[in-house]
């Protein structure tokens, strides 16, 4: 090329048209010069053409083959439309790695470009624009907001993205250029990453790392639309790339749909799974049943079982651990170890030619192997870590092999050029001599080996199964293969599935639908957090809305009738109901604004006959708007505040059947961050009671606190973050904190109940519900709803009259109230012995661990009464004691002041801690004649002249009063405990 580029020209990069080959496109050494040689002849002229910028990457259109977008090294992304003589700039600030050319067939225009670029005050949003005309008034943002830096992905049928909310992820989703929904994963889940495995099923797979996982993911499968998650295996196991990166130990097989191989983390041993329905159903690998040299194997299922390693090789150039063609479906060859779990030492090549159901061993030694001729045969070559010049041949699906020489000197193979031609005969091997000398190639050429173009008789027919069962994806399927050992060449007209005809749908065929867990009987069930009853929020928008039955259909199956109309969800007629679960809030979720900017309020009804719901929504400013059809309120309503304060905006939704209100303060400028509201869950009519709001990190400026109480409409406003307060009458009350800081605003609010006299009893858990308690407020309510569930079923109690608090915190811990009904305040010895009867009830039940409740499928937690008596009745009177949370208050004071005591005593007088220790020694010892009872001389704190005097007696009265204390404890009950 020297004499087609100059010899003085430093290349850097080359690069191939990828949907024409005879066009080229060579980078020069940034170092030296920046200009781009471009051959349209396949190499064998070049033109040179100057930039005025410096290239670090390209991205070619997928289907012109002229259009190309390079990215620069200060962040400017440029595109050329006549293969890189005349670049044009599209936008400055783009984040590296995120920009996208348009996806043929869902966006309108072949030009258009997606990209992730930043304001100039450091924010990061979505932008789409057509390459040659990125003005500021061509441009558009299909997302309204904000995103995070490097989370816009842009692949296949979906855009996904993500957004920071109160300190949480948040992702969104757009299908087929569709409006950005918020992807819903199970409700406890919390992501601490995510990472879009594979689109291309039409369904997402998603690996998330939640709260509680470090080395291991979880995998979950998406709807068609790819907002609904469900988890299709636990604890995937996670392998450390060269560069660091975390790679998911999980392999999409190629050529048979649906078919998955992942290794799980299972009681700290990694274990070999597979699946053929897409993650709904997994097994162990069944192990070969001899080994290279014939000896039988004895490896019985589950205690030992094939594993195969999953990494896909960090070099393009060689195989990896694991190999799969489309061109060659059933025909697996892999990187394992026979044992119970997965293991790097002793391992070997094997190979299945069913897709799974058998294996047999290839190799004692890690080989990169390669298919040829789509898959009609295979070729192995040992290792890199050490040279050789031999490489290995089979045309039987691997039972043997014909080993050919390809160098004279033993060459250090670094990977494989394979000719990407359609007959796929040309390999070429690099690699080196040594480590001091230069690259060699090898040109293999393997046309000769095949002695003529198949024809119908060398094929035969495989039928696709697992472990006999011929429906697989809800389809009988049957390939046609090459018959093993035929020396012919697979033509381009090679079809591989002769014939697929559909099954009766059966229950494999369909998985847990959103909200729903499988337990040990196969069925799906509601998961603790979800409630099937609500109806679907797509109501709003009509007459009608799909009702899950639990279930829904493996995306991609092709089953038919059986139990399809059983599991498939039924449409049915929106209810109507009066008005429940009517939300409000601002469109980004904060309840601070600017003064002068445009404020969008979204509103939400969860249930209620949508189409005949008034909405009326109140700004505060004495401006309010009224709707009669809610589907208009739910596309956001705009405001603009002209002037500053504190706005209490509320929403009223009314129809025939009933109305229900709620309201938000949002405040016209401040900044904000996270307050969690400490609150009395039931209090005493007429007493005072303390309130509190923690910041969460303890907020280093002055803050403003803003107080709603007593379901008053005026706050009071504080600089500390506690206030006292005393309710006058009985009922539930609504207490509101917000905390100001800098220009941001938070809020939480709490419901109080007040009565003249309740009953508690405090709860403590079996050990298993810690493990799954993220000590969330949202969480803590969840359970408490299905506590207070779970105790109804052994007590006849008014279900608004028990209440069901759990504490922040591991352990967990809750308190249970039981209150007279407000009606029945009036005849109060009546109502204390009915709260006395069912909490004899409660205790009873608890004490005999009848209150369970199911957290997850397998997790059954046990709810125990923490008092060894029964709780007292507590009232405004003050001869009865206090609720079980001040007396659990008392015991942590009192653990407080005996390490106080036994930190600091060389600080208090002698005499006091005597007499904590042993009072009633102590006043025999004062009131004795003569010597002390140990034989030396009495003494009196009068004695003590010197503090190292009063020391060294003090160190010998508390030896002995240990020593008196341990003899003596039947004499005085609290000499143990002190």
């Amino acid at each position: 090329m020297n004499d087609k580029v100059g010899s003085k020209t430093v290349l850097s990069y080359l690069y191939v048209c990828p949907t024409n080959k005879r066009k080229i496109m060579v980078l020069t050494d940034p170092e030296f010069e920046s200009s781009v040689l471009i051959s349209s002849d396949e190499g064998a002229s070049y033109q040179k053409y100057r930039l005025t910028f410096f290239i670090l990457s390209l991205l070619f259109h997928p289907t012109e083959e002229d259009w190309a977008l390079a990215y620069s090294h200060d962040q400017k992304l440029y595109s050329s439309l006549d293969f890189g003589r005349k670049w044009q700039l599209v936008h400055e600030h783009v984040t590296p790695t995120r920009f996208y050319w348009s996806v043929s067939g869902l966006d309108k225009d072949l030009d258009l470009v997606h990209m992730e670029a930043q304001t100039p005050d450091g924010s990061v949003q979505y932008i789409t624009c057509r390459v040659q005309m990125c003005t500021e008034a061509n441009r558009n943002y299909p997302f309204p907001g904000f995103i995070d830096i490097s989370s816009l992905v842009v692949q296949d049928d979906y855009i996904f993205i993500q957004v920071p909310t109160s300190g949480r992820a948040t992702y969104y989703v757009s299908y087929k250029r569709d409006l950005f929904i918020q992807i819903k994963l199970p409700k406890y889940s919390l992501p601490k990453d995510l990472h879009i495995v594979s689109t291309d099923e039409k369904q997402v797979f998603a690996a998330v790392q939640e709260w509680n996982q470090n080395d291991t993911y979880n995998l979950y499968l998406s709807d068609t639309r790819g907002i609904y998650f469900t988890l299709a295996m636990e604890n995937i196991k996670t392998t450390k790339g060269v560069g660091g990166n975390q790679m998911l130990d999980l392999y999409e097989v190629e050529g048979i749909r649906g078919m998955l191989i992942a290794n799980k983390r299972l009681n700290n041993q990694v274990k070999t799974l597979i699946s053929y329905n897409k993650g709904r159903d997994w097994r162990l690998l069944r192990a070969p049943t001899r080994d290279l040299h014939g000896n039988e194997i004895h490896c019985i299922l589950p205690f030992c079982s094939l594993h195969l390693q999953l990494q896909t090789s960090e070099n393009p150039y060689l195989s990896g651990a694991i190999s799969t063609k489309s061109s060659a479906p059933g025909m697996i060859v892999a990187t394992g170890n026979i044992g119970s779990e997965l293991s790097y030492n002793n391992v070997g090549m094997y190979i299945s030619s069913d897709a799974g159901n058998s294996w047999r061993q290839i190799f004692e030694e890690e080989h990169n192997i390669w298919f040829l001729d789509k898959g009609g045969a295979l070729v192995a070559v040992k290792q890199p870590s050490v040279p050789n010049r031999h490489l290995w041949v089979s045309f039987d699906e691997g039972r043997q092999w014909s080993q050919h020489s390809f160098s004279s000197v033993p060459l250090f193979v670094d990977g494989v050029l394979v000719e990407a031609g359609a007959d796929n005969l040309i390999m070429t091997f690099f690699g080196h001599f040594s480590h001091r000398s230069e690259w060699q190639l090898i040109k293999i050429d393997y046309k000769s080996i095949f002695t003529k173009k198949c024809t119908e008789e060398d094929y035969q027919t495989w039928h696709l199964h697992n472990q006999g069962e011929p429906c697989v994806m809800g389809q009988k399927q049957i390939y046609m293969k090459r018959r093993p050992g035929n020396y012919c060449m697979l033509g381009k007209d090679y079809s591989r599935i002769l014939s697929a005809e559909s099954c009766i749908c059966r229950a494999h065929d369909f998985q847990c639908d959103y909200g729903y867990e499988r337990h040990r009987n196969g069925n799906c069930k509601p998961s603790f957090w979800f409630n099937p009853s609500s109806t679907s929020r797509s109501c709003n928008l009509g007459n009608n809305y799909l009702n899950s039955t639990g279930y829904r259909k493996v995306v991609l199956n092709n089953c038919t009738k059986g139990v399809k109309e059983m599991y498939t969800a039924r449409k049915q007629q929106c209810p109507k109901k009066a008005p429940k679960g009517l939300l409000l809030s601002t469109k980004d979720g904060k309840l601070v604004a600017n003064l002068g900017a445009n404020v969008t309020f979204l509103v939400y009804l969860d249930e209620g006959d949508s189409l005949r719901t008034n909405v009326q929504l109140d700004f505060g400013d004495g401006i309010a708007v009224s709707y009669s059809n809610l589907s208009w309120a739910q596309e956001g309503i705009k405001h603009v505040y002209k002037s500053a304060g504190i706005f209490c905006v509320t929403a009223l939704a009314e129809n025939p059947l009933g109305y229900e209100t709620t309201a938000l303060y949002l405040h016209v400028t401040c900044p904000v961050e996270l307050v969690d509201l400490v609150a009395p869950f039931v209090v005493i009519r007429n007493k005072e009671v303390n309130i509190s709001a923690l910041l969460l990190p303890t907020h280093p400026r002055t803050v403003t606190y803003f107080w709603w109480l007593g379901n008053t409409t005026e706050p009071m406003l504080t600089l500390d973050g506690s206030v006292s307060y005393t309710f006058a009458n009985e009922g539930m009350y609504s207490v509101t904190v917000q905390v100001a800081a800098g220009n941001a605003i938070i809020q939480d609010t709490k419901s109080i109940a007040v009565r003249e006299f309740f009953k508690s009893l405090l709860l403590s858990f079996s050990p298993n519900l810690d493990e799954f308690n993220p000590d969330l407020s949202e969480w803590r309510q969840d359970v408490a709803r299905v506590i207070k569930r779970a105790v109804l079923q052994v007590a006849e109690f008014p279900e608004e009259d028990l209440l069901v608090a759990v504490l922040g915190g591991v352990p967990t811990a809750a308190e249970l109230f039981l209150l007279p009904n407000k009606n029945q305040s009036l005849n109060k010895k009546k109502s204390e012995e009915e709260l006395e009867r069912v909490s004899n009830v409660i205790v009873n039940a608890l004490n005999q661990n009848l209150v369970t409740f199911e957290l997850r499928p397998g997790v059954r937690v046990i709810v125990y009464n923490t008092q060894l008596t029964l709780a007292p009745l507590v009232d405004s009177n003050p001869r009865h004691k206090s609720s079980a949370m001040l007396m659990l208050l008392a015991v942590v004071f009192l653990g407080l002041a005996v390490f106080l005591v036994y930190k600091f005593k060389r600080k208090i007088p002698w005499m006091n801690i005597y007499a904590e220790v042993n009072q009633e020694k102590e006043q025999e010892m004062f009131s004795s004649v003569g010597q002390g009872g140990d034989g030396t001389p009495k003494m009196t704190p009068d004695d003590f002249s010197s503090k190292e005097r009063a020391d060294k007696e003090l160190d010998a009265r508390v030896k002995r009063g240990v020593s008196n204390c341990r003899e003596s404890t039947r004499e005085i009950p609290n000499c143990t405990s002190v």
